[in-house]
């Protein structure tokens, strides 16, 4: 596996929109277009926000976008202020269960390691509580639930430094 994240353009910005995950998981994550619209709302009021296209070589597997520091949202967890979230990460269905999930991680903290926006101490990331499968596959990563919610959604942290 080759993974690379790719900045949206025109020449993709259609293709990460028809991205999709199964029936049973779409209201765990936000449409790609719902999120590429939410990027460029943040970007406007200057909050890092950074969508890209996940690929293996160069075929588009799916989408993820990190931010930065705490928006002024009441239902933002504590562990915003300062820190990295991984905002989205999806896989198009035809791409899950084949071994993307580890690798697709591993390039995310590379990147969140270049600090883009800012030093943090940690990433951070939430999930509905039905969705056992993304807490599984956080948990094994190395994330942990910190008791914080984000609306009605577990958060779980990682630490970088």
């Amino acid at each position: 596996m080759n993974i690379e994240f790719k900045e949206i353009t025109n020449d993709n910005v259609i293709e990460i929109c028809q991205l999709s995950v199964f029936e049973n998981q779409s209201h765990f994550v936000a449409p790609n277009s719902i999120s590429l619209a939410e990027a460029y709302a943040s970007r406007n009021e200057n909050i890092f926000a950074a969508p890209f296209g996940i690929y293996d070589s160069d075929t588009l597997i799916g989408f993820i976008m990190i931010g930065y520091d705490a928006l002024d949202d009441p239902e933002e967890p504590e562990i915003a202020k300062g820190n990295y979230l991984l905002w989205r990460l999806m896989l198009d269905k035809r791409f899950q269960g084949k071994g993307y999930a580890k690798p697709v991680l591993d390039k995310t903290l590379q990147y969140i390691k270049t600090f883009p926006a800012g030093k943090a101490e940690y990433v951070w990331l939430s999930y509905e509580k039905e969705n056992t499968h993304a807490k599984e596959i956080y948990s094994r990563f190395g994330f942990e639930e910190n008791g914080e919610f984000c609306g009605n959604e577990t958060v779980a942290v990682y630490k970088l430094i």
